[in-house]
């Protein structure tokens, strides 16, 4: 099922992401959207951080995960949300930069379940660097009942 462009997604993702709490509280937002695509960034934190000054893996795998939550939600229609079934997620280099940039991208929507890409790179010094790969499949449900 093809959902046609929508010329207010962007806006219509931003508001959907005002409602995460979590992503607020860590600083990140979204950077853009487009059918099937969505772009967060998160400026680095030391408060986010493990011991050894990188950002957390969980920070990283939350802002990936978010992303392909909404990269799914941008592909569905009004009434429909998303819920993350499942994402695995691989750190390739530590998350060590000015900021992270989590792609989201639509691999295959489906009725039910929709398959994105995630990729999440550090920006240092104007080089974007790969620090995790993933995968994620996420539910759609009627809005309301996530």
């Amino acid at each position: 099922m093809h959902v046609p462009d929508d010329p207010h997604l962007l806006e219509r993702v931003r508001e959907s992401f005002a409602r995460q709490s979590f992503m607020a509280l860590i600083g990140t937002r979204v950077v853009s959207a487009s059918h099937g695509t969505v772009v967060l960034e998160l400026p680095f934190r030391a408060d986010l951080c493990q011991q050894n000054g990188f950002l957390h893996g969980g920070v990283v795998g939350a802002i990936a995960d978010v992303a392909g939550g909404y990269a799914a939600y941008s592909v569905f229609g009004d009434g429909e949300d998303v819920l993350t079934v499942e994402y695995k997620l691989n750190l390739i280099r530590p998350a060590a930069g000015e900021r992270l940039r989590a792609t989201g991208e639509v691999l295959r929507a489906g009725r039910t379940l929709t398959v994105c890409d995630l990729k999440v790179h550090v920006v240092h010094a104007g080089a974007e660097l790969l620090c995790a790969s993933g995968q994620q499949t996420l539910m759609r449900m009627e809005a309301g009942r996530a």
